[in-house]
């Protein structure tokens, strides 16, 4: 139906008289006309107008006029004038003199075929591609609410089951309880049954006494025996104190990972007609200039291993046999002493807070319980274990080299089990040196396995099944001029990767896919060795040869 028609009508009018049926077209001015009407419109004498039968509407070109010569229409394009539009006249001036045209007609009709297949473009696929992104989106905020109760729902069975077993534990404490108070009774019973008894004795004896005293037969006051000394040997008093319980702590955050997990909101898009960009999620970002907090001074000589045991300890060790737990303040907590003239290769901490430490010279890797050394893992043969990291899900990854300095490979334990063996790519090609230089490891927050090489001057990394994902191989800088060869390494919440620079006196920031974002060079850091960072994502620098630890905040 012509725009011109009176909305509702299935017959069109005349935009003259509105009211007569149309049957011709005036294809300049875009008017419906009916037959009586077609001499009043073109009675103004304008000389454009083109009456053309209602059904051949809209098929009349209406050509720019030329600016130059104003009685003419543009035909043409001059393509060597940047396609600008002329007449017939100006082809043939010195203006346009060697010049290439094209025929107007020509040109509109590709812009017509190019309009008519981007129409299909939109009315076959991206139309009904964001039609199908609107129903989906409205189908996941319609069983959003559902979701979410079937969420708390599950974690309120959860809190159920807690309260039920936290039920039995302290039902069963009650009952020892019990039991301990009855042992108590027994015990304080048969003591005064003791004392009744030895004092039923007493009133018998004092009774005799009187009896003799106030006789006086000869013989049976001769013959008495004073019983003082016996009854004045006092029994041993018995004190029995009472049990005591003994509440440990609440440890909240540890509560709270023992509970359960909440995965993080993931956002993801999927490609379609039209590409997508992936929304942003709020982050932490890097400070302008990274800031140094303190200065823990350790005692060890070449110091080149720091782990966190919470918000304010930390565990270090270096080319010594002792370990030592130090508080932020750089006090000792404690010491722990492997065998004499050894030292750990690498530490470490399980979610129990327990310490775990890598024997090399022996092959093992043990954990600390109660001050008591535990053997957790015994390597193959040949093989030697080097550096630790306890995953997300509680496995052990360790890094191991060969005897003969040939190979080298991660693998995954869990417990003393074996779980899985990353050592070569997709080609078959090894994916790290195979020299016994230290080859630190992590786990990202994405799950990826994030290796050091030192000898190799490279970053590898795999995702949690082994593939390879990318390797850094260090940042092009003016400043930085020796060859990258780095040691220690360790993620934060935003899954960004922090390597230690030893030989350039940096910290080198990643982003998980390997992209640079970064240096930290302040801070008056030499010789950055070991590394990680805290639950709050302060980070922690081993300065090998000064045997200080550094904390620095880097995250705004």
């Amino acid at each position: 139906m012509d725009p011109h028609s009176s909305a509702g009508q299935d017959i069109p009018r005349c935009d003259l008289c509105e009211t007569a049926n149309v049957h011709s077209y005036c294809d300049f001015c875009h008017f419906n006309l009916c037959t009586p009407c077609i001499g009043k419109h073109i009675s103004d004498g304008y000389d454009k107008h083109k009456i053309v039968p209602f059904k051949e509407r809209r098929s009349t070109l209406i050509y720019p006029t030329c600016e130059i010569h104003p009685h003419k229409n543009c035909d043409f394009q001059c393509e060597d004038c940047g396609n600008i539009f002329v007449c017939s006249s100006c082809t043939a001036s010195k203006q346009h003199k060697g010049h290439n045209f094209v025929e107007v007609t020509e040109v509109f009709k590709t812009k017509k075929d190019n309009i008519k297949k981007d129409i299909q473009e939109f009315e076959n696929h991206i139309s009904p591609t964001y039609e199908e992104i609107s129903r989906d989106l409205e189908n996941q905020l319609a069983n959003l609410d559902g979701g979410y109760e079937k969420l708390t729902t599950t974690m309120s069975k959860q809190g159920e089951q807690w309260h039920r077993e936290i039920d039995i534990i302290i039902n069963k404490m009650k009952t020892e309880i019990s039991e301990i108070k009855e042992k108590h009774r027994d015990i304080l019973q048969k003591h005064l049954n003791e004392i009744k008894q030895i004092q039923s004795l007493i009133k018998e004896a004092l009774q005799t006494i009187r009896k003799i005293e106030k006789s006086t037969e000869v013989s049976s006051t001769i013959e008495y025996s004073s019983k003082i000394r016996e009854f004045s040997k006092l029994p041993p008093k018995v004190k029995v104190s009472l049990p005591t319980f003994i509440p440990k702590p609440i440890d909240c955050e540890k509560l709270y990972s023992l509970f359960g997990q909440i995965t993080p909101l993931s956002t993801a898009t999927e490609e379609n007609v039209l590409s997508l960009n992936q929304p942003k999620t709020s982050v932490r970002e890097l400070l302008d200039e990274p800031e140094l907090v303190t200065t823990i001074k350790t005692g060890h000589e070449k110091l080149s291993n720091v782990t966190c045991l919470n918000e304010d300890r930390i565990w270090t060790s270096g080319e010594t046999n002792d370990i030592k737990c130090l508080n932020i303040k750089g006090s000792l907590v404690r010491t722990f002493t492997i065998k004499p003239e050894e030292w750990p290769n690498d530490i470490a901490v399980d979610s129990d807070g327990n310490l775990l430490y890598c024997d090399g010279t022996d092959g093992t890797v043990n954990i600390v319980k109660n001050g008591q050394i535990e053997e957790l893992i015994t390597s193959p043969e040949e093989w030697t274990p080097y550096n630790l990291c306890v995953t997300s899900t509680g496995d052990l990854l360790v890094t191991m080299f060969i005897d003969d300095d040939t190979q080298s490979k991660v693998v995954r334990y869990s417990g003393s089990t074996e779980k899985q063996t990353i050592q070569f790519d997709d080609d078959g090609k090894p994916l790290y040196s195979g020299n016994d230089y230290d080859k630190y490891i992590t786990e990202n927050r994405n799950h990826d396995i994030c290796v050091t090489d030192w000898e190799a001057g490279v970053v590898v990394v795999v995702n949690q099944d082994g593939k390879l994902r990318w390797r850094y191989t260090g940042h092009p800088s003016a400043t930085k001029n020796k060859p990258f060869k780095p040691s220690g390494i360790t993620t934060d919440s935003q899954s960004r990767i922090l390597t230690a620079d030893g030989d350039n006196h940096c910290i080198h920031i990643l982003d998980q896919n390997g992209q640079f974002l970064r240096y930290i060079d302040n801070c008056d850091l030499k010789d950055p060795y070991g590394l990680c960072v805290d639950n709050t994502d302060n980070l922690f620098v081993c300065e090998f040869y000064k045997g200080n630890v550094k904390k620095i905040k880097y995250l705004k």
